[in-house]
Protein backbone atom coordinates (compact mmCIF):
# COMPACT_ATOMS: atom_id res chain seq x y z
CA UNK A 1 0.00 0.00 0.00
CA UNK A 2 2.67 2.21 0.66
CA UNK A 3 4.93 1.53 -2.72
CA UNK A 4 2.06 3.29 -4.97
CA UNK A 5 2.08 6.66 -2.72
CA UNK A 6 5.87 6.46 -3.56
CA UNK A 7 4.78 6.21 -6.71
CA UNK A 8 2.44 9.15 -6.93
CA UNK A 9 4.68 11.29 -5.03
CA UNK A 10 8.22 11.01 -7.32
CA UNK A 11 6.47 9.75 -10.37
CA UNK A 12 8.10 12.97 -12.42
CA UNK A 13 11.42 12.96 -10.52
CA UNK A 14 12.50 9.20 -11.42
CA UNK A 15 15.95 9.62 -13.43
CA UNK A 16 15.87 8.99 -16.96
CA UNK A 17 18.08 6.02 -16.80
CA UNK A 18 16.41 4.43 -14.03
CA UNK A 19 12.86 4.89 -16.12
CA UNK A 20 14.36 2.93 -18.66
CA UNK A 21 13.87 -0.36 -16.09
CA UNK A 22 10.64 0.48 -14.94
CA UNK A 23 7.45 -1.13 -16.22
CA UNK A 24 6.47 1.57 -18.85
CA UNK A 25 3.01 0.38 -20.49
CA UNK A 26 -0.20 2.62 -19.45
CA UNK A 27 -2.97 2.38 -17.05
CA UNK A 28 -4.58 -0.99 -19.50
CA UNK A 29 -1.50 -2.49 -19.73
CA UNK A 30 -0.42 -2.21 -15.84
CA UNK A 31 -3.91 -3.45 -15.32
CA UNK A 32 -3.34 -6.50 -17.23
CA UNK A 33 -0.12 -7.58 -16.12
CA UNK A 34 -1.30 -7.39 -12.43
CA UNK A 35 -4.63 -9.72 -13.56
CA UNK A 36 -2.20 -12.00 -15.06
CA UNK A 37 -0.09 -12.12 -11.77
CA UNK A 38 -3.15 -12.09 -9.57
CA UNK A 39 -5.18 -14.79 -12.01
CA UNK A 40 -2.16 -17.04 -12.52
CA UNK A 41 -1.17 -17.73 -9.32
CA UNK A 42 -4.38 -18.43 -7.44
CA UNK A 43 -4.71 -20.99 -10.38
CA UNK A 44 -1.58 -22.97 -9.62
CA UNK A 45 -2.85 -22.58 -5.54
CA UNK A 46 -6.25 -24.44 -6.33
CA UNK A 47 -4.76 -26.83 -8.92
CA UNK A 48 -2.48 -28.04 -6.01
CA UNK A 49 -3.60 -31.65 -5.38
CA UNK A 50 -2.06 -32.04 -2.17
CA UNK A 51 -4.02 -35.11 0.02
CA UNK A 52 -5.08 -34.41 3.56
CA UNK A 53 -2.16 -36.88 4.20
CA UNK A 54 0.24 -35.07 2.21
CA UNK A 55 -0.57 -31.58 3.46
CA UNK A 56 -0.10 -33.37 6.81
CA UNK A 57 3.23 -34.15 6.30
CA UNK A 58 4.31 -31.28 5.01
CA UNK A 59 2.80 -28.97 7.69
CA UNK A 60 6.09 -28.83 9.44
CA UNK A 61 8.28 -28.31 6.22
CA UNK A 62 9.66 -24.77 6.18
CA UNK A 63 10.49 -25.12 2.56
CA UNK A 64 6.81 -25.55 1.70
CA UNK A 65 5.78 -22.89 3.97
CA UNK A 66 8.27 -20.15 2.69
CA UNK A 67 7.15 -21.51 -1.08
CA UNK A 68 3.36 -21.10 -0.33
CA UNK A 69 4.22 -17.63 1.72
CA UNK A 70 6.32 -16.06 -1.26
CA UNK A 71 2.61 -16.89 -3.39
CA UNK A 72 0.51 -15.82 -1.35
CA UNK A 73 2.65 -12.38 -1.03
CA UNK A 74 2.88 -11.65 -4.64
CA UNK A 75 -0.92 -12.49 -4.86
CA UNK A 76 -1.63 -9.88 -2.37
CA UNK A 77 0.32 -7.80 -3.67
CA UNK A 78 -0.56 -7.67 -7.03
CA UNK A 79 -4.13 -6.82 -6.27
CA UNK A 80 -3.34 -4.26 -3.71
CA UNK A 81 -1.27 -2.11 -6.71
CA UNK A 82 -4.21 -2.92 -8.91
CA UNK A 83 -6.55 -1.06 -7.34
CA UNK A 84 -4.07 2.11 -7.49
CA UNK A 85 -3.84 2.07 -11.54
CA UNK A 86 -6.31 4.88 -12.89
CA UNK A 87 -6.98 5.47 -16.30
CA UNK A 88 -7.44 8.85 -17.89
CA UNK A 89 -11.00 7.84 -17.89
CA UNK A 90 -11.28 7.79 -14.22
CA UNK A 91 -12.52 11.03 -12.06
CA UNK A 92 -8.61 11.77 -11.10
CA UNK A 93 -6.01 12.06 -13.88
CA UNK A 94 -4.32 8.89 -14.79
CA UNK A 95 -1.99 7.28 -13.06
CA UNK A 96 0.51 4.41 -13.14
CA UNK A 97 2.63 2.80 -10.25
CA UNK A 98 5.71 2.38 -12.39
CA UNK A 99 7.35 1.16 -9.56
CA UNK A 100 4.72 -0.89 -7.92
CA UNK A 101 4.54 -2.69 -11.22
CA UNK A 102 8.04 -3.65 -11.25
CA UNK A 103 8.58 -4.92 -8.13
CA UNK A 104 5.52 -7.20 -9.02
CA UNK A 105 6.92 -8.81 -11.79
CA UNK A 106 10.06 -9.07 -9.91
CA UNK A 107 7.86 -10.76 -6.93
CA UNK A 108 6.68 -12.90 -9.96
CA UNK A 109 9.88 -14.21 -11.29
CA UNK A 110 10.64 -14.66 -7.76
CA UNK A 111 7.42 -17.22 -7.45
CA UNK A 112 8.69 -18.78 -10.86
CA UNK A 113 12.03 -19.95 -9.52
CA UNK A 114 10.13 -20.55 -5.98
CA UNK A 115 7.85 -22.85 -8.28
CA UNK A 116 10.19 -24.94 -9.76
CA UNK A 117 12.58 -25.34 -6.29
CA UNK A 118 9.43 -26.30 -5.08
CA UNK A 119 8.67 -28.86 -7.16
CA UNK A 120 12.30 -30.41 -7.18
CA UNK A 121 11.50 -30.35 -3.23
CA UNK A 122 8.62 -32.31 -3.62
CA UNK A 123 9.31 -34.73 -5.70
CA UNK A 124 12.38 -35.45 -3.44
CA UNK A 125 10.47 -35.82 -0.27
CA UNK A 126 7.67 -37.58 -1.90
CA UNK A 127 9.62 -40.92 -2.68
CA UNK A 128 8.95 -43.58 -1.29
CA UNK A 129 12.40 -43.75 0.57
CA UNK A 130 12.38 -40.56 1.76
CA UNK A 131 9.17 -41.15 3.33
CA UNK A 132 9.99 -44.38 5.19
CA UNK A 133 13.03 -42.86 6.57
CA UNK A 134 10.59 -40.19 7.79
CA UNK A 135 8.21 -42.39 9.29
CA UNK A 136 11.52 -44.50 10.86
CA UNK A 137 12.98 -41.25 12.43
CA UNK A 138 9.34 -40.55 14.00
CA UNK A 139 9.30 -43.72 15.20
CA UNK A 140 12.56 -43.97 17.16
CA UNK A 141 11.99 -40.53 18.73
CA UNK A 142 8.68 -41.93 19.90
CA UNK A 143 10.41 -45.24 21.12
CA UNK A 144 12.68 -42.85 22.58
CA UNK A 145 10.62 -40.38 24.52
CA UNK A 146 7.93 -43.32 25.87
CA UNK A 147 9.77 -46.38 26.24
CA UNK A 148 12.33 -46.76 28.72
CA UNK A 149 15.40 -49.06 27.95
CA UNK A 150 15.91 -52.52 29.86
CA UNK A 151 19.48 -51.41 30.78
CA UNK A 152 19.18 -47.49 30.93
CA UNK A 153 15.26 -46.98 33.24
CA UNK A 154 15.31 -45.43 36.35
CA UNK A 155 14.92 -48.03 39.54
CA UNK A 156 11.26 -47.05 39.73
CA UNK A 157 10.14 -47.23 36.70
CA UNK A 158 11.46 -51.00 36.05
CA UNK A 159 9.91 -51.60 39.66
CA UNK A 160 6.42 -50.64 38.19
CA UNK A 161 6.93 -52.35 35.05
CA UNK A 162 7.90 -56.23 36.92
CA UNK A 163 6.00 -55.10 39.27
CA UNK A 164 4.32 -58.43 41.42
CA UNK A 165 0.81 -57.08 42.21
CA UNK A 166 0.14 -55.76 38.50
CA UNK A 167 -3.45 -56.57 37.90
CA UNK A 168 -4.15 -58.63 34.96
CA UNK A 169 -8.28 -57.49 34.95
CA UNK A 170 -10.26 -55.89 36.44
CA UNK A 171 -12.72 -58.08 39.08
CA UNK A 172 -16.59 -58.50 37.74
CA UNK A 173 -18.26 -55.54 40.21
CA UNK A 174 -15.71 -52.83 39.17
CA UNK A 175 -16.70 -49.78 37.57
CA UNK A 176 -16.81 -49.22 33.98
CA UNK A 177 -15.28 -45.92 31.97
CA UNK A 178 -16.41 -45.18 29.11
CA UNK A 179 -15.41 -42.49 26.58
CA UNK A 180 -17.22 -39.58 26.33
CA UNK A 181 -15.93 -38.22 22.39
CA UNK A 182 -15.30 -41.05 19.54
CA UNK A 183 -12.33 -40.75 17.76
CA UNK A 184 -8.59 -42.09 18.07
CA UNK A 185 -7.43 -42.25 21.07
CA UNK A 186 -3.98 -39.82 20.84
CA UNK A 187 -3.02 -39.39 24.55
CA UNK A 188 -3.77 -40.34 27.61
CA UNK A 189 -3.00 -37.45 30.85
CA UNK A 190 -1.16 -40.06 33.30
CA UNK A 191 -0.82 -37.69 36.27
CA UNK A 192 -4.42 -37.03 36.06
CA UNK A 193 -5.11 -40.65 36.09
CA UNK A 194 -2.65 -41.31 38.68
CA UNK A 195 -4.04 -38.67 41.22
CA UNK A 196 -7.66 -39.62 40.74
CA UNK A 197 -7.03 -42.92 41.68
CA UNK A 198 -4.60 -42.03 45.16
CA UNK A 199 -7.54 -39.48 45.54
CA UNK A 200 -10.52 -42.19 45.59
CA UNK A 201 -8.39 -45.24 46.60
CA UNK A 202 -9.04 -46.79 43.92
CA UNK A 203 -7.15 -48.86 41.05
CA UNK A 204 -7.62 -47.33 37.45
CA UNK A 205 -7.11 -49.51 34.06
CA UNK A 206 -6.97 -48.18 30.48
CA UNK A 207 -7.55 -51.39 28.42
CA UNK A 208 -7.47 -48.94 25.07
CA UNK A 209 -3.87 -48.10 23.95
CA UNK A 210 -3.10 -44.81 22.04
CA UNK A 211 -3.87 -45.20 18.45
CA UNK A 212 -7.40 -47.20 18.93
CA UNK A 213 -10.72 -46.34 17.83
CA UNK A 214 -13.22 -45.15 20.61
CA UNK A 215 -16.40 -44.68 20.13
CA UNK A 216 -18.67 -42.60 22.58
CA UNK A 217 -20.26 -44.50 25.57
CA UNK A 218 -18.63 -47.33 25.25
CA UNK A 219 -16.00 -49.41 27.54
CA UNK A 220 -12.21 -48.02 27.68
CA UNK A 221 -11.50 -49.18 30.95
CA UNK A 222 -12.47 -49.76 34.73
CA UNK A 223 -11.81 -48.58 38.23
CA UNK A 224 -11.97 -50.35 41.52
CA UNK A 225 -11.54 -50.00 45.28
CA UNK A 226 -8.16 -50.78 46.37
CA UNK A 227 -9.89 -52.28 49.49
CA UNK A 228 -13.27 -54.22 50.14
CA UNK A 229 -14.88 -51.24 50.37
CA UNK A 230 -16.99 -50.00 47.90
CA UNK A 231 -17.55 -46.77 45.54
CA UNK A 232 -19.74 -44.00 47.30
CA UNK A 233 -21.90 -42.21 44.00
CA UNK A 234 -19.86 -39.10 44.46
CA UNK A 235 -16.78 -41.59 43.83
CA UNK A 236 -18.10 -42.92 40.88
CA UNK A 237 -19.27 -39.87 39.38
CA UNK A 238 -15.60 -38.46 40.34
CA UNK A 239 -13.65 -41.29 38.73
CA UNK A 240 -15.37 -41.58 35.26
CA UNK A 241 -15.15 -37.69 34.63
CA UNK A 242 -11.80 -38.11 35.79
CA UNK A 243 -10.78 -40.63 33.21
CA UNK A 244 -13.17 -38.89 30.52
CA UNK A 245 -10.79 -35.60 30.59
CA UNK A 246 -7.46 -37.84 31.11
CA UNK A 247 -8.09 -39.68 27.73
CA UNK A 248 -7.33 -37.29 24.58
CA UNK A 249 -8.84 -38.73 21.03
CA UNK A 250 -8.45 -37.06 17.75
CA UNK A 251 -9.91 -37.28 13.84
CA UNK A 252 -6.59 -39.59 12.93
CA UNK A 253 -3.90 -41.48 15.05
CA UNK A 254 -0.52 -39.70 15.83
CA UNK A 255 2.74 -40.84 17.13
CA UNK A 256 2.47 -38.75 20.43
CA UNK A 257 1.80 -41.81 22.35
CA UNK A 258 1.50 -44.34 19.63
CA UNK A 259 4.36 -46.74 19.53
CA UNK A 260 2.43 -48.29 16.58
CA UNK A 261 1.41 -45.73 14.67
CA UNK A 262 4.89 -46.23 12.55
CA UNK A 263 4.61 -49.60 12.20
CA UNK A 264 1.15 -49.18 10.85
CA UNK A 265 2.41 -46.78 7.95
CA UNK A 266 5.42 -49.15 7.24
CA UNK A 267 3.18 -51.59 6.67
CA UNK A 268 0.36 -49.58 5.02
CA UNK A 269 3.44 -49.21 2.41
CA UNK A 270 3.90 -52.83 2.09
CA UNK A 271 0.47 -54.05 1.59
CA UNK A 272 0.18 -51.34 -1.34
CA UNK A 273 3.09 -52.24 -2.94
CA UNK A 274 1.97 -55.90 -2.93
CA UNK A 275 -1.55 -54.98 -4.42
CA UNK A 276 -1.77 -56.23 -8.15
CA UNK A 277 -2.11 -52.26 -9.65
CA UNK A 278 1.32 -51.96 -8.31
CA UNK A 279 3.29 -54.73 -7.89
CA UNK A 280 6.26 -53.37 -6.22
CA UNK A 281 7.70 -56.24 -4.03
CA UNK A 282 11.13 -53.89 -4.16
CA UNK A 283 9.39 -51.21 -1.68
CA UNK A 284 7.36 -54.41 0.50
CA UNK A 285 10.81 -55.57 1.05
CA UNK A 286 12.38 -52.12 1.97
CA UNK A 287 9.90 -51.59 4.26
CA UNK A 288 9.82 -54.78 6.00
CA UNK A 289 13.89 -54.02 6.81
CA UNK A 290 12.44 -50.82 8.38
CA UNK A 291 9.96 -52.74 10.36
CA UNK A 292 12.47 -55.25 11.27
CA UNK A 293 14.77 -52.58 12.70
CA UNK A 294 11.93 -50.93 14.83
CA UNK A 295 10.84 -54.30 16.19
CA UNK A 296 14.54 -54.87 17.01
CA UNK A 297 14.77 -51.91 18.82
CA UNK A 298 11.15 -52.27 20.85
CA UNK A 299 12.87 -55.76 21.95
CA UNK A 300 15.10 -53.91 23.76
CA UNK A 301 12.60 -51.98 25.36
CA UNK A 302 9.61 -52.33 28.20
CA UNK A 303 6.81 -53.57 26.50
CA UNK A 304 3.21 -54.32 27.77
CA UNK A 305 1.45 -52.67 29.86
CA UNK A 306 2.55 -49.53 31.52
CA UNK A 307 1.97 -49.21 35.80
CA UNK A 308 2.24 -46.19 37.56
CA UNK A 309 2.88 -46.18 40.95
CA UNK A 310 1.90 -44.11 44.42
CA UNK A 311 4.16 -42.87 46.83
CA UNK A 312 4.32 -46.11 48.39
CA UNK A 313 4.90 -48.35 45.19
CA UNK A 314 1.26 -49.50 45.30
CA UNK A 315 -0.17 -49.84 41.70
CA UNK A 316 -2.62 -47.41 40.87
CA UNK A 317 -3.23 -46.89 37.00
CA UNK A 318 -2.42 -50.03 34.57
CA UNK A 319 -2.23 -48.16 31.23
CA UNK A 320 -2.69 -50.88 27.92
CA UNK A 321 0.44 -51.18 25.61
CA UNK A 322 0.93 -53.27 22.65
CA UNK A 323 3.49 -56.13 23.57
CA UNK A 324 5.81 -57.64 21.16
CA UNK A 325 3.56 -60.20 19.72
CA UNK A 326 1.03 -57.51 18.91
CA UNK A 327 3.33 -55.46 17.04
CA UNK A 328 4.70 -58.19 15.48
CA UNK A 329 1.46 -59.51 13.73
CA UNK A 330 1.03 -55.73 12.83
CA UNK A 331 4.40 -55.70 10.70
CA UNK A 332 4.24 -59.20 8.89
CA UNK A 333 0.63 -60.39 8.98
CA UNK A 334 -0.90 -58.42 5.89
CA UNK A 335 2.90 -58.76 4.04
CA UNK A 336 2.93 -62.34 4.40
CA UNK A 337 -0.64 -62.56 3.30
CA UNK A 338 -0.67 -60.12 0.27
CA UNK A 339 3.31 -61.21 -0.37
CA UNK A 340 2.73 -65.12 0.27
CA UNK A 341 3.60 -65.69 -4.13
CA UNK A 342 6.18 -63.39 -3.80
CA UNK A 343 9.69 -65.33 -2.50
CA UNK A 344 11.48 -62.16 -2.10
CA UNK A 345 9.15 -60.85 0.61
CA UNK A 346 8.67 -64.29 2.50
CA UNK A 347 12.24 -64.17 2.56
CA UNK A 348 12.96 -60.97 3.94
CA UNK A 349 9.60 -61.65 6.57
CA UNK A 350 12.02 -64.76 7.35
CA UNK A 351 15.48 -62.65 7.81
CA UNK A 352 13.26 -59.98 10.00
CA UNK A 353 12.58 -63.36 12.20
CA UNK A 354 16.03 -64.18 12.29
CA UNK A 355 16.65 -61.04 13.38
CA UNK A 356 14.57 -60.49 16.66
CA UNK A 357 16.18 -64.31 17.28
CA UNK A 358 19.41 -62.30 17.33
CA UNK A 359 18.49 -59.59 19.45
CA UNK A 360 15.49 -60.55 21.46
CA UNK A 361 15.66 -61.66 25.06
CA UNK A 362 14.04 -65.53 25.76
CA UNK A 363 11.00 -63.90 27.15
CA UNK A 364 10.05 -62.51 23.25
CA UNK A 365 10.65 -66.13 22.28
CA UNK A 366 6.77 -67.04 21.73
CA UNK A 367 5.83 -64.26 18.97
CA UNK A 368 8.57 -65.19 16.96
CA UNK A 369 8.34 -68.97 17.18
CA UNK A 370 4.69 -68.49 17.00
CA UNK A 371 5.20 -66.12 13.23
CA UNK A 372 7.88 -68.71 12.71
CA UNK A 373 4.88 -71.06 12.30
CA UNK A 374 2.54 -68.92 9.97
CA UNK A 375 5.67 -68.89 7.71
CA UNK A 376 6.26 -72.07 7.21
CA UNK A 377 2.64 -72.91 6.80
CA UNK A 378 2.72 -70.11 4.55
CA UNK A 379 5.66 -71.08 2.29
CA UNK A 380 3.97 -75.00 2.10
CA UNK A 381 0.64 -73.66 0.10
CA UNK A 382 2.61 -72.28 -2.31
CA UNK A 383 3.96 -73.47 -5.45
CA UNK A 384 7.09 -72.32 -5.56
CA UNK A 385 10.20 -73.63 -7.76
CA UNK A 386 12.44 -76.12 -6.14
CA UNK A 387 15.26 -73.84 -5.52
CA UNK A 388 12.74 -71.41 -4.45
CA UNK A 389 11.92 -73.46 -1.95
CA UNK A 390 14.95 -74.70 -0.14
CA UNK A 391 16.25 -71.39 0.19
CA UNK A 392 12.95 -70.27 2.26
CA UNK A 393 13.38 -73.38 4.23
CA UNK A 394 16.43 -73.05 5.07
CA UNK A 395 15.81 -69.14 5.99
CA UNK A 396 13.62 -71.05 8.51
CA UNK A 397 15.89 -73.47 9.65
CA UNK A 398 18.50 -71.42 10.25
CA UNK A 399 15.61 -69.07 12.40
CA UNK A 400 14.49 -72.45 14.39
CA UNK A 401 18.11 -72.44 15.33
CA UNK A 402 18.79 -69.38 16.31
CA UNK A 403 15.88 -69.37 18.44
CA UNK A 404 17.27 -72.44 20.18
CA UNK A 405 20.74 -70.96 20.65
CA UNK A 406 19.30 -68.14 22.12
CA UNK A 407 17.38 -70.17 24.57
CA UNK A 408 20.66 -71.81 25.70
CA UNK A 409 22.80 -68.61 25.85
CA UNK A 410 20.88 -65.82 25.44
CA UNK A 411 20.34 -63.27 22.90
CA UNK A 412 23.37 -62.44 20.88
CA UNK A 413 23.15 -58.78 21.18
Amino acid sequence: MGLPRLDERFQHDIPTWLRDYLFGGNADAARSVLEAIAGSLVMQLASSQFSPRLLRTFTADRYVQTTLALFLATFTYALTVLRTVRTGEDERSGFVPQMSVTVALLLTLASVLGLVLFLSHLAREIRVETMMSSVHSAADRTIQRLLPHMEDAPHRDLAAQAHPDAPHRPPNDALTLTACTSGFLTSVDEEALLNAAVAADAILLIDRHPGSSLITGTPMGAAWPRTRERFTPETRARLTEAAAKAVTTGPERTDHQDIAFSLRQLTDIAAKALSPGVNDPTTAVHALSHSSALLCELTQRHLGPRLLLDNDQQVRVVLQRPNLEELLDLAVTQPMRYGAAEPAVLARIAMLLRELAWTSPPAHQPPVHSALTRLRATIDAQDFHPTERLRLTELTRLIGQELARQQAHGPTL
